[in-house]
């Protein structure tokens, strides 16, 4: 008898309805694809993962895979066309103006009442839940992740190589680190790809800016990109740019190949900006393919720089959430408590475990120590080959995990770094400073907010790279104001104005 049987007849003696038979259920699932280069074994194929949740649930899962890359393209795509929807579907990032349009036509089904009623589900912290609700309804199950989890990590043995051994304690040390990285031969500083976001966000706050959005003195709204510590970090940007320091073919390098950069020997970049917890498991590669000394790590995690004014602030990667998981309304009513019961289930430590590790013994292994590790024991130096087994039997299905209750999953052993990134989000958490509009309601933001701020990133980059000029950058501001961003402070402002 499937579990996901069990779980429904127990919402039954609870009085709920729910229309759950005792055969197989497929569960039609959209997922942005890390992993594009690889194979992908599917259930009728022999994917024993899915065999496995398919064993524990009774659910077989049909999974169209979607280049990370292409993912927010696409996903507008789907939206625009509800005949079409997948049943569940990862909605990436923060909310945006087809998402927030589409849940108010109707496209998702509406789960706020619905997620106390689940065990685990109803574990999720309510301030998240509030922060990717729309209208104050709650139509995702938000995929959780740590709050202080952005930063910057470098290559410290090739910082001593520069000459530099002390570990950067304000923004000009940043800043001066970066520069002798940069003129280390065949490298790059700052390790960029096409996802632009996270390292001119992380880089701006660091130096001051308010992040999206800051309020003045007088009450006056107004977007970051107009403070001044703003354009300071992009000018750096713009300056180890043009030192070499960063790789001027950076916007052709999709987000899944970011890593290639820094996992060869040796590595053509030496410092990133982006999830911290990249960082350690940049170093567990080290350990494991380039004879790094765990006692010694060579990547230093680099967390609360204070500007130059003495302040400390932490670009916020997330709300406490990475995007949410949506049933559409391509699930009829009477399947919707079976697909809940389901999404429930992925967040029991087996549900976890099968999306976020896979199979024990085929995918990740416990070794005498008791840790978790992804190849058998005795195997480091093989640890590859597993990997590329794992690529096409797990592939991105942790893409399906929610989390909502906490990691559950059997823990790794941790070095030297995953201890400190571990106590990092716990120092790190005061100085994650907040979008202040992120409650308020725009209309102009939700029909065309996203569209200006690509429009603006994208001068950005351009002005990074020198392709264009603080006169062409102003432009592009101004294009922001006149297509809608006066509309949208406006609206901010009145809001923001209300709440006082």
């Amino acid at each position: 008898m499937r579990k996901i049987i069990v779980i429904c007849l127990a919402l039954l003696v609870l009085g709920m309805s729910t229309a759950m038979a005792a055969e197989d259920m497929t569960l039609n699932v959209m997922l942005p694809d890390f992993y594009s280069d690889s194979d992908w074994v599917t259930l009728e194929a022999g994917n024993p993962v899915l065999q496995a949740i398919y064993e524990a649930t009774g659910v077989k899962l049909n999974v169209t895979w979607v280049p990370n890359s292409g993912y927010a393209e696409m996903t507008s795509l789907t939206m625009a066309d509800p005949k079409n929807m997948p049943e569940v579907m990862v909605i990436q990032g923060p909310r945006d103006a087809i998402t927030i349009s589409s849940a108010r036509a109707g496209a998702f089904w509406d789960l706020t009442d619905y997620i106390p009623q689940y065990e685990h589900l109803a574990q999720g912290q309510q301030s998240t839940y509030d922060n990717t609700s729309i209208d104050g309804r709650i139509y995702g199950i938000y995929r959780a992740r740590a709050y202080a989890r952005a930063g910057i990590y470098y290559r410290n043995d090739y910082a001593a190589k520069a000459g530099i051994e002390k570990v950067p304690a304000n923004v000009d040390e940043f800043k001066a680190l970066c520069m002798a990285l940069a003129g280390l031969d065949n490298m790059y500083a700052i390790n960029m790809c096409k996802y632009v976001t996270g390292t001119i966000g992380i880089t701006t706050v660091m130096f001051g800016a308010p992040y999206q959005y800051g309020i003045d003195a007088d009450g006056k709204v107004y977007p970051a990109f107009e403070d001044a510590k703003f354009q300071e970090g992009l000018d750096f940007l713009r300056d180890l740019y043009a030192a070499g320091g960063i790789d001027p073919n950076f916007m052709t390098i999709e987000s899944g190949n970011w890593d290639d950069a820094e996992r060869v020997d040796p590595p053509k970049a030496l410092m990133r900006l982006d999830c911290l917890d990249n960082g350690y498991r940049y170093e567990e590669w080290l350990e494991a393919n380039s004879g790094v000394d765990p006692e010694h790590p060579a990547v230093t995690l680099l967390t609360a720089i204070p500007n130059s004014e003495g302040k400390i602030q932490i670009w916020p990667q997330n709300t406490g959430a990475s995007g949410e998981i949506v049933i559409t309304k391509a699930v009829p009513e009477s399947k919707l408590q079976a697909v809940l019961a389901f999404l429930d289930w992925c967040n029991t430590e087996e549900g976890q475990t099968l999306l976020n590790c896979g199979l024990q013994d085929k995918t990740y292994w416990i070794h005498e120590d008791g840790f978790r590790y992804t190849y058998p024991e005795g195997e480091m130096e093989n640890s590859n080959q597993y990997d590329i087994y794992t690529r096409t039997v797990q592939h991105s299905l942790n893409q399906l995990g929610m989390n909502v209750n906490g990691d559950l999953t059997p823990p790794m052993a941790q070095n030297i770094l995953r201890v400190q990134y571990n106590q990092n989000l716990i120092d790190n958490a005061q100085y994650v400073i907040a979008n202040p509009c992120l409650t308020f309601d725009s209309e102009t933001n939700t029909l065309m907010g996203a569209t200006l701020n690509t429009d603006v990133e994208d001068a950005q980059v351009q002005y990074i790279a020198g392709k264009i000029d603080m006169n062409g950058l102003k432009a592009a501001y101004q294009d922001w104001y006149d297509m809608g961003g006066e509309m949208i402070l406006a609206e901010y402002q009145a809001a923001y104005d209300a709440s006082k």
